[in-house]
């Protein structure tokens, strides 16, 4: 009921603005001590993945904090992990505005966003303090290049990410499926994958040493790829012993929202209409994995039952970021719930 009310409000505004307000809020509301007003109770129910044991199997997708300012205050609403950026080596603007439109009508989002962030050394400096990865809290970072960087030369980015945030991630994120940077998604083709893969785990296993300890990688995927592009990327990632996969981003598709305003702005689409597409590729994954690679599932998960049908397709672990924005904080323990009541899948 609060949430809603809430909403309402943020409706009214702009949607870039509603956003640093609303975060604003969540933060006031955390050192206040009163965070629980907007969140329920979320059931404990462990589960291991990439070696990690999460408290509970619903986590927040990256894009919501870019530059891991309010950690604390969103592990404060029970989520079982956070997933921070995506960050780039150097600081950038992201896309001219506005770049992001509300479909109300559909639940969904379309951002042109671009990687605005304040680049990873201003990210690690807001972590620093952070209780919550500190104290045991699971920290994913997702990384990206910097969109001036030729695509040719994007492993270079990738590279200099995963060795500045190595020391202070639970996990890497490695985003090579936003539609908002001119070419990324090239990355995602066999030869270009495979030698972005080598350079990356090499580089994990000599930060591996260097730190004394393993931080798993997990790779980000698109919604957008036909079967024996997904296929390929299975190989791929069996091949290099990459610990997890994320699917799905945002999609080009403006299937489910035609005709509504804002469906033909240039960007990625997200909340429910992407549930089907995302669900099917985390499905057609999941079958040529065979279980040797962890999914995290994420992609229009609007209430309990999306969450557990992600889990059913084949997911060990879910994310949220649209239906967060539409349902609020009681989305994450919905969503825990209705998983529970199905059997653990973990990898």
């Amino acid at each position: 009921m609060i949430y809603s009310l809430i909403r309402k409000f943020f409706f009214s505004l702009d949607p870039e603005m509603s956003h640093g307000l609303g975060m604003s809020g969540i933060d006031f509301m955390h050192r206040a001590g009163v965070a629980c007003l907007l969140a329920k109770p979320v059931p404990s129910r462990p589960v291991k993945v990439m070696g990690l044991t999460f408290p509970n199997p619903v986590g927040l997708a990256a894009g919501l904090d870019k530059n891991g300012e309010h950690v604390d205050a969103l592990a404060a609403l029970g989520f079982g992990f956070i997933e921070i950026g995506t960050v780039t080596p150097r600081p950038q603007p992201g896309n001219p505005k506005p770049r992001m439109f509300r479909i109300p009508e559909k639940q969904a989002i379309i951002n042109r966003m671009g990687f605005n962030n304040d680049g990873v050394d201003k990210l690690l400096a807001n972590i620093a303090d952070a209780r919550f990865p500190r104290h045991g809290g699971i920290l994913g970072i997702n990384i990206g290049k910097n969109f001036d960087t030729p695509i040719e030369k994007a492993a270079n980015d990738y590279l200099i990410c995963l060795e500045r945030v190595y020391g202070a991630a639970s996990y890497v994120a490695v985003n090579i499926s936003s539609p908002n940077t001119k070419n990324l998604r090239e990355l995602q083709k066999d030869d270009a994958l495979d030698a972005l893969l080598g350079q990356l785990k090499a580089e994990q296993m000599r930060l591996a040493d260097k730190h004394g300890k393993y931080v798993p990688l997990a790779l980000k995927i698109a919604p957008d790829l036909e079967s024996e592009q997904i296929q390929s990327i299975a190989d791929l990632l069996r091949r290099h012993r990459v610990d997890a996969v994320i699917a799905t981003n945002t999609t080009l598709s403006r299937g489910g929202v035609e005709g509504f305003p804002h469906a033909e702005e240039t960007g990625g689409l997200s909340g429910a209409p992407v549930f089907g597409r995302s669900t099917a590729v985390l499905r057609l994954l999941s079958a040529a994995l065979a279980g040797e690679v962890p999914i995290i599932g994420v992609g229009g998960i609007m209430c309990g039952a999306d969450a557990a049908a992600k889990i059913d397709a084949g997911a060990s672990l879910v994310q949220l970021y649209t239906g967060f924005i539409y349902r609020g904080p009681a989305l994450v323990s919905e969503a825990a719930s209705d998983i529970a009541k199905r059997p653990t899948t973990a990898g």
